[in-house]
């Protein structure tokens, strides 16, 4: 175990499973340790680093403007927040914009959105949210109330009232749990800590329906499926419906802190000053990075690669399928957000390929999550079918 590990393990908190591994550098789709071993990133920092590390025109555009500004707080205006503002805008279906510095955060202020905007429209009554089960959402409160992976909330609670919890796609509990209460329904388009399963367009059509009729808003966490996730900028695209408020974190500055929540001009304007804030939100630093990110991911050939590499992926890992039908169960996601559940436990498939150097996550038991940064080439993704077809066959002999 090296120094940085040593020091870890004395003074860190004890709330993650971390892996006995320290890095100290990052090029690329490669991690490398303090001992200089090089890794295989198929993490991206869990969907974060989509333009890889250390990213050369990245590097450009931060060390301009950690030369120019760091801070003002948001009592003024500055130019990287308020472009990079007006890029969000001009790319997606929203009118304005707040920042923060998390996913959890930018939950927390679409969910005080979606309160306040129904208390001064229809009244105090109308409070309460539907979520899915097997979501995620954050580990702060009002994020965890709406998070339906009840094991998270041992110890915390009582939570936020007025939260009620439906399977995914069932059409028929969200028709009979829908009523004038409503204030709003949160989903993910694809629900990636749950084990990346995409929710179908019938069920979230269906959703903006009922909060047409019922005059609640449509949230989508976009935390993990946006930037170019999934192949398209943002994963709303896939089913050309545009929701009431989007959260984003995650990959928007690729591994600063930096969140946004989104949403129609009138809807926002539930916020007046001091109904809600973020000291750090926005960070000069941090947004000029982000126009950077935006500027490359939303290029349409850029996306249109990210769609190609998805599918060589998935029908690589389909091929593998067909040759190991009593491991591999199913493979789900879009784009390079993709889930393989396995008829076995996934421990092994995760502890052998970390053997190999690669890395990947394992939301769930029986579950691998790939999340590579979106500049990963079919070298890199040829290596990893074939160390895991390797790692298949090994343990198949044990079987």
């Amino acid at each position: 175990m090296g120094y940085i590990t040593e020091l870890g393990e004395l003074f860190l908190a004890k709330n993650y499973k971390r892996e006995k591994l320290a890095f100290i550098k990052g090029s690329g789709t490669r991690l490398f340790t303090e001992e200089g071993e090089e890794y295989l990133d198929f993490t991206a920092g869990i969907g974060v680093c989509n333009l890889g590390h250390a990213y050369p025109e990245l590097l450009d555009v931060l060390q301009k403007q950690a030369k120019l500004l760091w801070h003002t707080s948001n009592l003024y205006y500055t130019a990287p927040q308020a472009k990079l503002a007006k890029k969000l805008v001009d790319l997606s279906f929203a009118e304005e914009v707040f920042f923060a510095n998390s996913g959890a955060e930018a939950v927390e202020s679409a969910l005080k959105l979606a309160r306040r905007f129904a208390y001064e429209n229809w009244g105090a009554n109308k409070n309460q949210f539907i979520a899915l089960k097997n979501s995620f959402h954050g580990r702060t409160l009002g994020a965890l109330s709406v998070t339906g992976q009840f094991q998270y909330w041992e110890g915390f609670e009582p939570l936020l009232p007025g939260v009620i919890f439906i399977p995914p796609n069932d059409k028929k509990a969200l028709e009979t749990h829908f009523n004038e209460n409503i204030c709003g329904i949160i989903i993910e388009p694809i629900q990636g800590e749950g084990g990346v399963y995409v929710l179908e367009k019938e069920f979230i059509e269906l959703a903006k329906d009922l909060c047409q009729k019922y005059n609640a808003l449509l949230i989508f966490d976009e935390i993990q499926t946006g930037i170019g996730r999934t192949g398209k900028l943002f994963a709303y695209e896939h089913f050309q419906i545009e929701p009431d408020i989007m959260c984003l974190a995650k990959a928007l500055a690729n591994g600063l802190p930096l969140s946004a929540m989104l949403a129609k001009k009138h809807i926002m304007s539930a916020f007046k000053p001091g109904t809600h804030a973020s000291t750090f939100g926005g960070n000069p630093i941090c947004c000029e990075v982000a126009l950077k990110v935006l500027e490359i991911i939303s290029d349409p050939l850029f996306l249109k690669e990210v769609e190609l590499k998805g599918k060589v992926l998935k029908e690589k890992i389909h091929q593998l399928k067909q040759k190991k039908p009593n491991i591999i169960k199913e493979i789900r996601g879009l784009g390079l957000l993709i889930g393989i559940e396995f008829n076995i436990s996934a421990e092994q498939v995760y502890k052998k390929l970390l053997e190999k150097r690669i890395l990947v996550t394992q939301p769930k038991p029986n579950i691998i999550r790939l999340s590579p940064a979106l500049i990963i080439n079919y070298k890199e993704i040829d290596f990893f079918i074939n160390t895991l077809q390797e790692i298949l066959m090994m343990i198949e002999t044990n079987l």
